[in-house]
């Protein structure tokens, strides 16, 4: 496969960009190699400057849940750009965007739109703690919840692919407050709701930062359970799962209610965006009717907002998609675990609605400690020899696969048949080219 075009950039890259990238994981640090420079993207495929096309299941990290270029929100994007970019004022299309998230979350009255789910996270927190005049906030270690300083500890996504256990900048004094648990563990809850009775817990329902791990049966349930005792408000991480695993995310997968719900990804159709939301007696804290601060040039961008419309109501008007999404998913993880069975490579394949994760080398994946033991070099074979088959994975083995609508059944067979290939070569012994 060439790829001397993608190197020449990354060169190029790295004299004006630090490693030459503007999000660490794209650096392909964890599993070596040249990242492909992508010049488009359709459908179920992006191409490279070399020219290659690659079936894709990072679809820019979730929010590609309809494939990419789906005419529908091309459509309204030109049609935006036609009358404009950013105002600095309120529009219609901010109001339409709250009013669609409303109608189909449970448990949702007010939205605040921000520019990205750090953003919104931050804020989550902020308001968490002014309503619960507490400033002790928990935690799951493994979990992401953005690059803000609180949340820098026991981080998951590119924190956790680079082996950074937090980062140098951020003072003691910010993240002291910062309590830090084991993922699908209540006892923990337990022990740290009683030592400090926080302001809040922030979780993501489903964990996608250190793979696709599920929550166990009983889990959110129980966090719901101690945060009504505690008078502790339970916020939902939604970046990843809100609209993604149904049309009301998580709350409704779970039947789990949040105080505060985070979302971001899905809600900007591949446009820059996040968004808080919950009950109104929560939400109307912030400013100006309250009085916690937040607050964002772009927030609530038109041509964010005018995506995100059009793709949240595609999702409403076609709730087959979910189900398709689902069988897609359920037939490439079961193809990718019976493959991997027969070729005796122990290995657990996570999968909720449509996302998912395989890990090789370990037989249950529940948390960070699971996501730890599992063979990251083993891993890295896999990844490139799917590459140079033109299926391009998430560059790192502690991040989840995302399946938008776009993948047809001759793309599961494909990635099912570079799956095959590469576990015939293991089984054999065959030493796999660590990077491509």
């Amino acid at each position: 496969m060439n790829t001397a075009q993608s190197a020449a950039l990354l060169e190029r890259a790295r004299t004006v960009i630090p490693g030459g990238v503007n999000s660490p994981v794209r650096a392909f640090t964890q599993v070596g190699g040249t990242p492909r420079f992508i010049t488009s993207a359709k459908g179920s495929r992006l191409y490279d400057a070399d020219g290659n096309s690659y079936i894709d299941l990072v679809n820019a990290w979730g929010p590609m849940i309809l494939g990419h270029g789906h005419p529908d929100v091309i459509a309204a994007m030109r049609e935006q750009l036609e009358v404009g970019m950013s105002y600095g004022a309120p529009t219609e299309a901010e109001i339409k965007l709250a009013e669609l998230i409303i109608s189909m979350v449970p448990n949702i009255e007010r939205v605040r739109l921000t520019n990205s789910g750090t953003e919104a996270c931050m804020t989550a927190v902020r308001l968490a703690r002014a309503v619960t005049d507490r400033t002790v906030i928990v935690k799951a270690s493994g979990c992401y919840h953005g690059h803000a300083d609180p949340f820098l500890v026991g981080a998951g996504s590119g924190v956790l692919t680079l082996g950074i256990p937090s980062s140098p900048g951020v003072p003691h004094t910010t993240t002291s407050d910062t309590i830090v648990i084991p993922f699908n563990d209540l006892e923990a809850v337990d022990d740290v709701f009683r030592r400090y009775r926080p302001a809040c817990i922030i979780i993501e329902p489903v964990a996608g930062n250190m793979g696709c791990i599920p929550p166990d049966a009983g889990y959110l349930e129980g966090l719901r359970e101690r945060c009504d005792s505690w008078q502790t408000l339970l916020i939902f991480d939604e970046v990843m799962t809100g609209f993604r695993l149904a049309p009301g995310g998580a709350q409704e997968c779970f039947g789990v209610m949040a105080d505060i719900v985070v979302f971001g990804k899905v809600i900007g159709g591949g446009m820059p965006i996040g968004a808080i939301a919950g009950r109104a007696e929560i939400l109307d804290r912030l400013a100006p009717v309250g009085d916690v601060y937040q607050a964002g040039t772009l927030s609530g961008n038109p041509l964010a907002t005018a995506c995100g419309i059009t793709t949240l109501s595609t999702l409403q008007q076609q709730p087959q998609i979910y189900s398709r999404l689902a069988q897609q998913t359920a037939a490439l993880a079961r193809g990718i675990e019976d493959t991997l069975q027969w070729h005796n490579i122990p290995a657990t394949v996570n999968r909720c609605g449509s996302m998912m994760s395989v890990h090789v080398g370990i037989t249950e994946m529940r948390n960070l400690s699971d996501a730890r033991r599992q063979d990251v070099e083993v891993f890295t074979s896999m990844f490139h020899h799917l590459l140079r088959h033109g299926v391009m994975l998430p560059p790192s083995a502690f991040e989840t696969w995302f399946i938008s609508a776009a993948l047809t059944d001759d793309d599961v067979s494909d990635i099912l048949s570079a799956i095959s290939s590469w576990s015939a070569s293991v089984r054999r012994g065959v030493t796999m080219p660590s990077a491509s």
